[in-house]
């Protein structure tokens, strides 16, 4: 069947029309196409590769996007976060530290960001027992070269003591806070793991802290520990004065420190030779061993000990016993 003569020219008349709405079609599709890849797609023009991009901690997904977009990471911080909420990115983004290696889009920069994926290899540090505040920081800042470590000590000094000496991971340009935050927070958990030990000892977390930072200074192996905890809990219950050397190198904020015979006479707190009892604060962060030593030590009839030359412990019943080993093994 034939179309109608007026249909047949109607058709005509139309075709370049439809040719010319096909040809739109394909332009708009080209121009989504274009922009899609534009912002999404493609890096920025002078993206920052290889730098540092902070993103403070708590900053929303608009915070986070204006960052971006004024360090070059990205071209719009709008279409940032319309991307992110419309994929339901937006609350699992992360803030801290970036660094992009090389060149990247939208799309996989929110990706990673949503996965944690810094882009940073982390720095390894090892604190070990005994380390003092000052020696934490100075260890976290020889690990990354841009750590306050003065920040540290200020945010940590009422920790001394509760700060978990062990080997940390920690991403370059790691906050002061965030780093007493962690080593507090593995305390609290390795500390749990002697509870029972420490409510059986009768003495209070506090008083265990502060016996192990001592221990921890004056004895190295574990049975030494605890034969040290046992005698100076002992002069503790007794009245008698711990006469602790270790508080000394505390006092003058030297780590190894030999104490002398003016030292003895320091009107401090610290020292044990002037003052009862145990000393305001723990003088070191101590580990595990030394907080079970301080938790459960040994008993035995000695009051006194010395570390001889050889690095051997050597204890004495009575006072003519000390003096005799110090004879016999230091003088």
């Amino acid at each position: 069947m034939q179309l109608p003569g007026y249909a047949s020219r109607l058709r005509e008349r139309l075709l370049p029309y439809r040719t010319q709405i096909s040809q739109a079609a394909v332009a708009l599709v080209l121009v989504a196409v274009g922009l899609f890849s534009y912002f999404f797609l493609i890096p920025a023009q002078n993206f920052p590769s290889g730098h540092l991009i902070e993103i403070p901690e708590d900053s929303h997904v608009g915070e986070m996007g204006a960052i971006l977009e004024e360090r070059g990471v990205i071209r719009s911080a709008f279409i940032f976060k319309a991307y992110a909420r419309l994929t339901f990115q937006d609350r699992s983004l992360e803030s801290g530290p970036y660094v992009f290696d090389k060149p990247i889009g939208l799309l996989t920069i929110v990706h990673r960001m949503s996965n944690g994926e810094h882009g940073i290899k982390p720095a390894r540090v090892t604190l070990t027992e005994g380390m003092t505040v000052k020696d934490m920081g100075e260890a976290l800042t020889l690990a990354m070269p841009d750590f306050d470590t003065e920040a540290f000590m200020e945010l940590a000094s009422t920790s001394e003591g509760y700060l978990f000496p062990d080997t940390y991971f920690f991403i370059p340009g790691t906050k002061p806070g965030e780093a007493v935050e962690r080593l507090r927070a593995r305390f609290d958990e390795r500390i749990q793991t002697i509870s029972e030990e420490i409510g059986a000892s009768g003495r209070s977390v506090e008083e265990i802290v502060v016996m192990a930072s001592l221990i921890e200074r004056e004895a190295q192996s574990e049975e030494d520990m605890r034969m040290i905890s046992g005698i100076l809990w002992k002069r503790l219950d007794s009245g008698m004065l711990l006469q602790v050397d270790a508080v000394f190198g505390y006092i003058r904020g030297e780590s190894g420190y030999e104490p002398t015979a003016r030292d003895l006479e320091v009107d401090s707190p610290y020292n044990t030779y002037l003052y009862e009892g145990l000393p305001p604060t723990p003088i070191a962060n101590p580990g595990l061993t030394a907080l079970r030593a301080a938790a459960v030590p040994l008993e035995s009839p000695y009051f006194y000990y010395l570390t001889g030359r050889d690095g051997l412990m050597y204890y004495g019943t009575t006072f003519a016993e000390h003096t005799r080993n110090r004879e016999l093994y230091l003088d």
